[in-house]
């Protein structure tokens, strides 16, 4: 089975599309810092909302 020279430019682009769609998945910025009580506690398996901070819904937020 002969493999031609457009074949595989176009396999190297749509396989390049798909892992750039992939990495450019997830929330923009910092990771939160866990909340004081957490820390000291030693429960850091529910996550608090820090003071001054908005929890803006994702789009695949449900998924999650």
């Amino acid at each position: 089975m002969p493999i031609n020279v457009p074949h595989i430019i176009r396999m190297t682009v749509v396989l390049s599309l798909v892992g750039l769609a992939t990495v450019a998945c997830g929330r923009k910025g910092d990771l939160d810092p866990p909340s004081v009580n957490a820390t000291k506690g030693g429960d850091t398996s529910k996550p608090t909302k820090q003071p001054g901070t908005a929890d803006k819904p994702f789009l695949l937020d449900p998924l999650l």
